[in-house]
């Protein structure tokens, strides 16, 4: 742990060794947690990329903390973004703040989060919110219950004194979400094998999604258009363009489980689709955030260990909801999870906000029951 009387200085990030650092600071902060998982170093990088999509409509500004001794080292970092897409959407000048690690040092903390306020209302800014890496299509929330298991795929982790440290700093709840855990060993109540029966009757056909190259690429098309009508209204989130989509979801392709990604048509018109992953966590703690040939190695040794699933989104069209289709969805993908031949021993439904309440009937209906919270921050600047 880092004293409060420990020197250190702010700076922002401009050359290819700063950036380093800030790459390697969560190596220093996790490197005693069993729960975490490292990310992939190069997915990182690659926001910070003059060719990254963000930059035609936003900009932002990388800083880190560095202690101020003979040979430095990176006590944190924090970045400062301005997302013109959410300002529109909005209709106020909202920043964001995202990609934040601390050491265990509150007067670390408070500087790295003074700097990107500060750099917010150099842009203009009057409300910080976060943490958002960029958007809520990326990384976002910090966890604020339930440090006692690790993440699931692609949901976010942290020590539990950041959100002390939004606190400590006058930081208030913007929004809380939740994740939910359902045990596999005990089936769904009837309700759900009812509503598929009464959507296969109203004529909606179900399938597994694609994974040949070109039909996947056409099943991602019709899942973006489709997600941009159903969640349309999300709060905090503005709509991708369909090559950023695409990008996120060619990086899938390969990790797709089609027993557990169901897709719902009518007319030949998809109008719903039951998301879920297997928990490549598992596997991705192993090979230390670098996907090189030793890393691959691991990868595909350690999935074999894989007994988890994440369902990242149940999604139908509002008219098709009275067809029964979320419940019809939801026991597919939960029958196609609990085959004799799958690994799945329980699901992980997330995240959801607290404020979803339709959604969380839903899933509530399952069986789920809540295990993990989840809260962005905002504060007036």
């Amino acid at each position: 742990m880092i004293t409060q009387a420990a020197k250190f200085g702010i700076r922002s990030v401009e050359t290819k060794a700063e950036l380093q650092m800030f790459l390697d600071v969560p190596v220093r902060i996790y490197k005693n947690d069993p729960h975490w998982v490292p990310p992939i170093q190069s997915s990182i990088e690659k926001q910070f990329e003059p060719t990254n999509s963000f930059l035609e409509y936003g900009k932002l500004q990388q800083f880190i903390a560095v202690s101020q001794e003979a040979e430095p080292q990176t006590l944190g970092r924090i970045v400062a973004a301005v997302n013109q897409r959410l300002i529109k959407r909005e209709n106020q000048n909202v920043g964001l703040f995202g990609f934040f690690e601390c050491v265990e040092d509150f007067a670390i903390a408070q500087a790295l989060l003074d700097a990107a306020c500060k750099w917010l209302r150099e842009q203009g800014m009057n409300v910080a919110r976060g943490p958002i890496d960029l958007s809520t299509h990326n990384n976002c929330f910090f966890l604020v219950d339930g440090f006692d298991t690790p993440p699931i795929i692609m949901m976010p982790y942290n020590p539990p004194y950041y959100p002390k440290f939004m606190e400590e700093d006058g930081w208030q709840k913007a929004k809380d979400a939740y994740a939910y855990n359902l045990p596999l060993d005990k089936p769904l109540s009837e309700e759900f094998e009812k509503g598929y029966r009464i959507a296969c009757k109203s004529g909606v056909n179900f399938r597994p999604v694609n994974t040949k190259k070109n039909e996947f690429e056409q099943d991602a098309t019709s899942i973006y258009h489709l997600f941009n009508r159903a969640f349309a209204n999300n709060w905090s989130s503005t709509q991708r363009t369909l090559a950023e989509f695409m990008e996120e979801a060619k990086d899938l392709r390969d990790l797709i489980d089609p027993d557990i990604f169901k897709i719902a048509e009518y007319n030949g018109e998809m109008v719903g689709f039951f998301m879920g992953l297997p928990d490549y966590n598992i596997p991705l703690k192993h090979v230390n955030g670098k996907l090189n040939w030793l890393g691959i190695i691991k990868f595909l040794w350690y999935r074999r260990q894989i007994d988890k699933a994440r369902v990242i989104a149940i999604c139908s069209l509002p008219e098709y909801r009275q067809k029964m289709l979320p419940l019809a969805l939801i026991y597919l993908g939960m029958q196609g999870g609990t085959q004799k031949n799958k690994p799945y021993k329980r699901a992980e439904l997330s995240w959801v906000y607290e404020d979803n309440l339709p959604s969380r009937k839903l899933i509530e209906a399952t069986g789920a029951k809540i295990y993990k919270t989840y809260r962005i921050y905002e504060k007036i600047l």
